[in-house]
């Protein structure tokens, strides 16, 4: 039997797992769920979800997660509630042929509420998802095997034999009705998983089932550990991050340089001071957009924070005026023309892996590639340019020449280091973050939230 809890112990419980799944969810903004929960009806499960979306999810890409949670500390029923038994003539999904099931399961995904495929759902997880482990009393749930038995995508011909019945095949009706079929489907696949953790937790605490239901939000997935299905989604956040990096540049550049002399406007100041000029003018700088130079590790040990600056890389040609790109593991090439306006970044990555000429023993080697730059590319950094060098400080153990990088920071208007590895991994093992941050600026940045934050600091 599931354990009981109150209302208070759920509330907390919940926030509290928000938190860990890495939701940012103030104590303020606790307090306001909690006086939210006093204005609604609580039997009502789909307000007291709006109820605490309201006031707890801050970014539409939170809230896949926060479902998760709430239906695990706000279930819509619970074992010991739940006992279909039907006794109306209706088909009971205990004893019924699985060519029946099929044939209800059909009927559902033409055309349901979310309840009646919730109930059926939980009555197919009570059929076919226990399975029976070692140990007096144990078992486990899975969805995998109540979608085995039902095999929901393999309806859609029947369902569009009835449904089309007499009508034109190929047509417009078709198409809509494979979409409310598919859409369906995921719906019903949604409601087995639910209701899978949901036993589990009940098994072995909410809590424990917590902890692994959820992934971290997109924008705290660490760089190091990102998926290419992770990336696919993160190109939807590049452009924003492009275009808010360019502007803040770009504000630090018009603050930071004054323009030329105004001497007309000094001479005329002087005059109130017997033609001594105590005050002087310059005129505004020109507005321009800056010019950016990146320099980014490409080894095997970041390929993942190197794939997603490759990203960023593309999606900043748009917004610089200038942006040259390179990129090294033991020498430095330039990769820019693997980014030319209109190319497809996955075809632009894929020669660039192919192409590009980085790899001379195949180890990571930053004060080479740092002197290859200097001898061969040296000019691409100016007064107006903006460095940022993206890796992790790991050479190897080889000479960093520094030097090298202090001459080349030195001729650039700012130069920033985003490093993907936490703070305390630096200066371990082969790390030399910390000599190199003496030279350059230098930022932990793990993830699109680090990377954002850091942006902001650049007002």
């Amino acid at each position: 039997m599931p354990e009981r809890r109150s209302l208070v112990d759920r509330h907390v419980g919940f926030v509290h797992a928000l938190r860990e799944a890495g939701l940012p969810v103030s104590l303020a903004e606790g307090l306001d769920a909690a006086r939210a929960l006093r204005v609604i009806d609580l039997s009502e499960r789909e307000s007291l979800r709006a109820a605490y979306a309201a006031t707890l999810v801050k970014k539409p890409a939170y809230r896949p997660g926060f479902d998760v949670l709430f239906d695990l500390w706000f279930p819509s029923s619970t074992t010991g509630m739940y006992a279909p038994r039907p006794d109306d003539g209706r088909l009971d999904p205990r004893a019924a042929p699985v060519t029946e099931l099929r044939e209800r399961l059909a009927e559902l995904l033409t055309g349901s509420t979310d309840a009646e495929l919730r109930e059926f759902a939980q009555a197919m997880v009570e059929r076919f998802g226990r399975q029976q482990t070692t140990g007096p009393g144990r078992q486990n749930w899975f969805s995998y095997s109540v979608l085995r038995a039902l095999s929901p995508e393999t309806l859609m011909a029947r369902i569009l034999q009835n449904v089309l019945a007499g009508q034109e095949r190929g047509g417009l009706a078709e198409k809509t009705v494979r979409q409310r079929v598919n859409a369906n489907i995921a719906r019903f696949e949604q409601a087995v998983a639910t209701d899978v953790r949901r036993r589990i937790a009940e098994d072995s605490g909410i809590e424990r089932i917590a902890r692994s239901a959820v992934r971290p939000p997109l924008d705290q997935i660490d760089f190091l550990r990102i998926t290419r299905a992770d990336l696919a989604r993160l190109r939807k956040e590049v452009y924003p991050l492009a275009r808010r990096l360019a502007a803040r540049l770009t504000i630090r550049h018009r603050r930071g340089r004054r323009g030329r002399l105004d001497f007309r406007r000094t001479v005329r100041a002087s005059l109130q001071s017997g033609g001594v000029p105590l005050t002087t003018h310059f005129r505004p700088p020109r507005p321009h957009k800056p010019e950016l130079v990146i320099l980014c590790d490409t080894s095997d040990s970041v390929s993942s924070f190197a794939h997603f600056t490759l990203l960023l890389t593309y999606a900043l040609r748009e917004q610089f005026t200038k942006v040259r790109a390179f990129g090294f593991v033991d020498r430095v090439d330039e990769i820019t023309r693997f980014f030319v306006p209109g190319a497809d970044v996955v075809e632009a990555m894929t020669r660039l892996a192919d192409e590009a000429d980085m790899v001379r023993f195949g180890r990571t080697n930053y004060g080479h590639s740092l002197e290859g730059f200097a001898e061969r590319y040296a000019d691409a950094i100016g007064p107006r340019t903006s460095l940022l060098i993206l890796g992790d400080a790991r050479s190897n153990y080889q000479p960093p020449a520094l030097d090298v990088l202090r001459s080349l920071t030195s001729k650039a208007r700012h130069a920033y280091w985003l490093n993907p590895e936490p703070r305390p991994q630096w200066d371990t093992g082969d790390s030399v973050a910390s000599e190199y941050g003496t030279v350059v600026e230098m930022h932990e940045c793990r993830n699109v939230a680090q990377l954002t934050a850091f942006i902001e600091t650049l007002a």
